[in-house]
């Protein structure tokens, strides 16, 4: 029996390296030692039958030392060259490093672009798992030299989650300089405590400091772990935190897991407080967030590790809510979400919900959906009413004395009704100037948006601006055509915290 205790389950493995983990952040030299490690970590788990997809940064550091700079450069031209110029030899020194132990390797490059579009981010999927089905590595890093600054994934966390929904991952091992996640940074802060195991990432974050912000060479930091760790987790696949500097324990922490299941007695939970300081009224109130730890006396490895979802999306929600670029914006009121948030809905939007278009898109593009709502309603059931100084007509308003007027006065009754009052002659509209400024200023801060997920337009942003607001039945007279009673469909709500 090895010291690599073999599992019934043969696993998919992502392991995401950063770029400080590859290379000297003084000299930019290849870190050796550490590469020479994750090889025969990789090799290892290959042999226990488990097939492994490493997310290598780097490029751009090794191309700073073949050229000699010191700095990143300023441009992305410069950027891009750098990375032109240093992801060659990156390959090659995976290639060299992976040869001695006769492990093939695969480059495989993505940009937003691939995943973005349905067609190529399923033919990379494809790749992926001939890649993994033939025995080989798959070594994915960003396309830096095509990238531009607005389709950038940003950094390789983000990359290295979408690779592990890709390729439906069991796990993701996200590689840092410290030995897990902590409530504050343990070199600064003496009273920082590690934290184990998170169920929740939007509740970890109350009770973490995130403010790393990552090293010289790479984008990262904790943040983008954090992000990448709920990405993950979105798409059923178990997210770990640990160091770099020891890739042994990969196998280790998996066995430990695998015969500690976060759901077995293992695991107690514990609360932590945290504080923090409303600026305004210089209170200070206190949140608790459970936090899980093991119970079992048996060694651990040290390592952070955040659950699968429970229920997680199905691929194409999953792509359609963190794949796709957003096109533009629809803002939608609190009666939309509700009616979206029931399963009946089948995730399409109705034009009476859309209360505005924001930026210029296509049909079929993703757009954001915003829920448009008063602060402190949440998941009330009282519909917005339209935005002060937008008079969005609603002809379905209960009867009222006016409703007995012809319809073009009854019209304009309903839009009294729903201006802003003038204090000094009640029933007629506030006078422009300052006065009337504020009191719209004062109304607008009663309101909130949030983005509550994403989804793709039946119509263009013109047609969709024209309709908003409307039955399904006026979409025809209004433009002419109706493909579709829904302005947009297959909408993947997120889980608000």
């Amino acid at each position: 029996m090895t010291s690599r205790a073999k599992s019934n389950r043969h696993l998919t493995i992502v392991i995401k390296l950063g770029t400080s983990s590859i290379v000297s952040e003084s000299t930019h030299q290849p870190l050796l030692a550490i590469l020479s490690s994750i090889v025969e970590t990789v090799v290892n788990l290959r042999k226990d039958g488990h097939r492994v997809v490493l997310v290598s940064s780097g490029a751009i550091g090794v191309g700073m030392r073949r050229m000699g700079v010191k700095e990143r450069g300023k441009t992305l031209a410069g950027v891009q060259a750098l990375a032109a110029i240093g992801q060659g030899r990156l390959i090659a020194l995976w290639d060299q490093l992976f040869a001695h132990l006769d492990q093939p390797i695969a480059q495989v490059l993505l940009t937003r672009g691939e995943v973005s579009d349905r067609t190529r981010y399923l033919n990379a999927c494809n790749t992926l798992a001939e890649l993994l089905s033939m025995g080989v590595v798959p070594i994915v890093n960003e396309n830096d030299t095509v990238s531009v600054s607005e389709i950038k994934f940003g950094d390789n966390d983000s990359l290295s989650a979408i690779t592990a929904a890709m390729i439906h991952a069991d796990y993701l091992f996200l590689m840092t300089d410290v030995d897990c996640l902590y409530t504050a940074n343990p070199r600064k802060d003496s009273e920082a405590k590690p934290v184990f195991v998170v169920a929740d990432v939007a509740q970890i974050r109350q009770s973490v400091s995130v403010s790393s912000l990552g090293s010289a060479l790479g984008t990262g930091g904790m943040e983008t772990k954090l992000i990448a760790a709920e990405l993950a987790s979105g798409a059923g696949v178990t997210t770990v935190i640990t160091n770099s500097k020891s890739p042994s324990n990969i196998g280790a922490i998996i066995n430990y897991n695998l015969k500690h299941a976060p759901d077995s007695p293992a695991l107690t939970a514990a609360s932590t407080s945290s504080s923090s300081s409303n600026l305004t009224s210089n209170s200070t109130s206190t949140t608790t967030t459970t936090i899980l730890v093991p119970a079992t006396q048996d060694p651990r490895p040290p390592h952070t590790i955040f659950l699968p979802k429970p229920s997680p999306l199905a691929d194409r929600k999953w792509w359609i809510l963190h794949g796709l670029h957003s096109a533009g914006t629809l803002l939608i009121d609190s009666g939309a979400h509700r009616a979206l948030s029931r399963r009946e809905s089948g995730g399409r939007l109705l034009p009476a919900g859309v209360v505005g278009v924001r930026g210029t898109f296509a049909s079929q593009q993703a757009v954001r959906v915003v829920v448009r709502r008063r602060r402190g309603e949440g998941g009330g059931e009282r519909r917005d009413l339209p935005t002060p100084g937008e008079y969005t007509p609603d002809l379905t308003f209960t009867p009222t004395a006016a409703s007995a007027l012809p319809s073009a006065i009854a019209l304009q009754h309903r839009i009294a009704e729903l201006a802003p009052s003038n204090p000094a002659n009640p029933g007629s509209p506030l006078p422009a100037g300052p006065a009337g400024e504020k009191d719209k200023e004062e109304k607008e801060e009663e309101w909130e948006e949030v983005e509550v997920g994403k989804g793709l337009s039946n119509y263009n942003s013109w047609e969709i601006d024209k309709v908003k607001g409307l039955k399904s039945s006026q979409i025809e007279s209004i433009l002419g055509y109706a493909d579709s009673e829904h302005v947009a469909g297959n909408i993947t709500l997120r889980v608000l915290a």
